[in-house]
């Protein structure tokens, strides 16, 4: 589990990167290899590119986020990031493209997340885990969530079919394995669906909610003791609900 939680926090440390940078070409014996090697690496991304997808990206995930997706037009996108309309739909076709490539990327350090639950065989360090994961991605990524939060909120009309698609087979793999923990008798039987539900909006409030919360508490913004005092509040009421045995 330990391994699983560490890559998941990984991910969101790391999210800034797209994809992997291709390997330079090895020589080949064959020059009809290397022909052929070096055709299929002249169609992949080149750092340079991948570096201006990144900065589309952040650049829309800040405006979405604010605005929303009918607020932001890809010119306002591409003042932000220093290029053309002309330039950005180069990388991006589309205005809703662009819009469900951020959503992707939300979606991606998520998911890979809740993979380490069922991928777990210790109830406790995997929620911990979980949890912590989860709002360390709304201190650090709070546009992100906030882009999320929004869609959703509209009844999700641009990425309902990506929910369904990639999120419900996840959940149930995690619902099988509490299931699978409860019939064991080391956590305490519940409604499973519901408190993932509980984990997700309670760790998405401190990215949603942050600006409410810094108010209330007398400060310009969240900080880490903040979230540390979160993350334990919360940690500590999920394991103690799952140790009752009533």
């Amino acid at each position: 589990m330990q391994r699983k939680s560490s890559n998941c926090a990984h991910n969101i440390a790391m999210s800034k990167k797209l994809t992997p940078r291709a390997a330079p070409l090895r020589k080949q014996a064959s020059g009809a290899s290397l022909t052929v090697r070096a055709r299929s690496a002249a169609r992949k991304p080149h750092p340079p590119r991948l570096d201006k997808e990144q900065a589309i990206l952040d650049a829309a995930e800040r405006l979405f986020a604010q605005y929303g997706f009918e607020g932001v037009s890809l010119e306002s996108i591409a003042i932000a990031v220093g290029i053309s309309r002309h330039n950005l739909l180069y990388y991006f076709p589309s205005k809703e493209a662009l819009y469900r490539k951020v959503l992707d990327r939300v979606l991606d350090l998520w998911l890979a997340c809740m993979a380490a639950i069922s991928a777990s065989d210790n109830p406790q360090e995997a929620l911990t885990a979980y949890i912590a994961a989860k709002l360390r991605f709304s201190r650090e990524q709070p546009a992100g969530s906030q882009v999320f939060t929004r869609e959703v909120i509209a009844g999700a009309p641009r990425y309902a079919d990506v929910i369904e698609q990639r999120v419900a087979p996840m959940l149930r793999e995690d619902l099988k394995t509490l299931e699978k923990w409860a019939s064991e008798g080391r956590i305490a039987r519940i409604d499973f669906t519901h408190l993932m539900f509980l984990i997700w909006s309670v760790t998405q409030a401190y990215a949603d909610l942050a600006p409410q919360f810094a108010m209330l508490l007398g400060k310009p913004k969240l900080d880490g003791k903040d979230f540390a005092a979160a993350e334990s509040v919360l940690t500590r009421l999920v394991m103690a609900g799952l140790r009752e045995t009533s």
